[in-house]
């Protein structure tokens, strides 16, 4: 299995940046897809992107394409989620996960195995 830990949330104002980081021990990180996803209070978990092993690949949801953009080191076992122009409606609690593949079509939770704790993210108008 794989570990992940997140970091890098906090308070910004509409419009400012963020930088998210999904650390990742245990198995090879290369292994695995790394999609991020989001959750506020009363809604269902979200997709926000996904990053395919090499980080070739990535897809996003439509309401992050342009502004959000993830990349990914392997030898330092990370993913970032740089996240700019940022929206008050992007305050959520952020999960990264691992799963075996890149999802094709709709990505959901169960396309990953392994979760991260979360970072808040806040964005005040």
């Amino acid at each position: 299995q794989v570990q992940l830990v997140e970091s890098g949330g906090g308070l910004v104002q509409a419009g400012g940046s963020l930088r998210l980081s999904c650390a990742a021990s245990g198995d090879t990180f290369s292994d695995y897809a790394v999609g991020w996803f989001r959750q506020s209070p009363g809604k269902e978990r979200e997709f926000v992107a996904v990053i395919s092993r090499t980080g070739g690949t990535t897809s996003y949801a439509d309401s992050v394409t342009g502004r959000f953009t993830l990349s990914r080191d392997n030898p330092r076992k990370t993913v970032y989620l740089q996240m700019n122009s940022l929206k008050p409606e992007d305050t959520a609690v952020y999960f990264c996960a691992a799963g075996p593949g890149f999802p094709l079509g709709r990505v959901v939770t169960t396309d990953f195995d392994f979760w991260g704790q979360g970072t808040q993210v806040t964005v005040s108008s």
